[in-house]
């Protein structure tokens, strides 16, 4: 792995060409991960589209009476989960907006009406309810939590994410994507990172690249992460976003990412954080086609779906799987599917719940990765 000062002069393109830069990162994770692609066969569960922050660039969050808002019910839930399972779908990953009931009191009416006080509550219990009536395991992504939350919610999911997104605190100031989001604090962020290791909890993060940070600021981030997961051995997987503008966000004029751009960070990512880590850019967000990606370095296309958009990205499709495999079987790469636990951590029992171990292993080969099974494949 790379210093700080090595990375800061890779990413401002000082130290070497993109060609070389992607071709070192390549040869590291080809010597760490080897030619296997993983993805995770999924279902979108956007819980609820309410949230107390108004980060600059999102388009899911919106306010009680506007169009889309919406707290799914449990019945909801279970339908779209099963719905998903036929299609051979196996996560059911929980998108919800931060602490809503913080700021609405029609939300907190609606978490009084079904018995509890927190949107993380609800959360667990509609968890509980997937794993009981589907076959879906649920992974989570709540924004900022607490130890107990944590805790309680490690009893029904998988595994949980949090993306980082940043450490740069100028974008909390007025004008910056985070001028409005406080559970956008980086501090804050990495404490629920920091008490997840703590927790043995498979733990999903990354970088939002595009929204304002500078080169070195993503260098940063990235470093925060793996100085986490040298102490607690816990983040399965990075993920490198590239901002995409949409034309109800406040940034919608704000330019995004270049290919070159996101093949560079991802290249630098993967020099900074190691052979064996989890890498991943989002394939629907690529600017550029899959090909560049998986040459700088990536090992992992993240969740698709086969029945529900990316909530976070509705205007990019997800791509399908039978066009996925074909892209990455060209490039020279095996096609594997994994549950949302990634297989180095499927395969501990330190990181997965007691009360879950037998449904996980009962998917699993001995390399932690899906049973192979194509016939769902076919209809993506």
């Amino acid at each position: 792995m790379i210093t700080q000062s090595d990375a800061y002069g890779l990413i401002e393109g000082a130290a070497e060409t993109l060609p070389e830069l992607v071709a070192r990162a390549g040869e590291v994770r080809d010597g760490g991960r080897g030619h296997t692609i993983t993805f995770s066969a999924k279902v979108f569960v956007p819980l609820t589209t309410l949230c107390r922050d108004y980060c600059r660039y999102c388009t899911f969050r919106r306010d009680p009476g506007e169009p889309g808002a919406h707290t799914m019910t449990p019945e909801e839930v279970v339908a779209l989960a099963q719905a998903g399972a036929r299609l051979g779908a196996k996560e059911a990953l929980f998108s919800l907006g931060d602490r809503p009931e913080a700021r609405f009191a029609t939300h907190r009416e609606f978490l009084r009406a079904r018995g509890h006080r927190t949107t993380l509550a609800y959360l667990r219990e509609v968890c509980a309810i997937t794993l009981a009536e589907s076959a879906l395991l649920p992974h989570v992504n709540p924004g900022v939590m607490g130890e107990r939350d944590l805790a309680a919610l490690r009893e029904v999911s998988v595994s949980m994410g949090l993306m980082l997104e940043t450490v740069s605190e100028r974008l909390l100031a007025p004008g910056g994507a985070h001028d409005d989001a406080p559970d956008k604090v980086p501090a804050r962020r990495l404490r629920t990172l920091e008490l997840a290791g703590k927790l043995a909890i498979p733990f999903t993060t990354g970088i939002l690249i595009g929204i304002g940070e500078t080169p070195r600021e993503r260098v940063d981030a990235l470093l925060a992460i793996r100085d986490l997961h040298e102490r607690y051995g816990h983040v399965q997987e990075v993920i490198i976003q590239n901002f995409r503008a949409k034309p109800r966000i406040p940034m919608r004029d704000a330019p995004e990412p270049t290919r070159d751009d996101l093949v560079r960070t991802l290249a630098v990512a993967r020099l900074l954080l190691g052979a064996e880590m989890n890498l991943q850019a989002p394939p629907n967000l690529s600017p550029g086609g899959y090909a560049p990606l998986l040459a700088a370095g990536l090992n992992d296309w993240g969740g698709v779906s086969p029945l529900t958009l990316d909530h976070i990205n509705p205007e990019r499709p997800w791509p399908g799987l039978v066009a996925l495999r074909t892209a990455t079987e060209a490039a020279g790469f095996t096609f594997r599917e994994r549950l949302a636990v990634y297989p180095e951590y499927a395969t501990r029992a330190e990181f997965v719940d007691e009360t879950l171990r037998t449904r996980v292993t009962a998917l699993v080969d001995d390399d932690g990765l899906v049973k192979e099974c194509h016939e769902h494949w076919r209809r993506w």
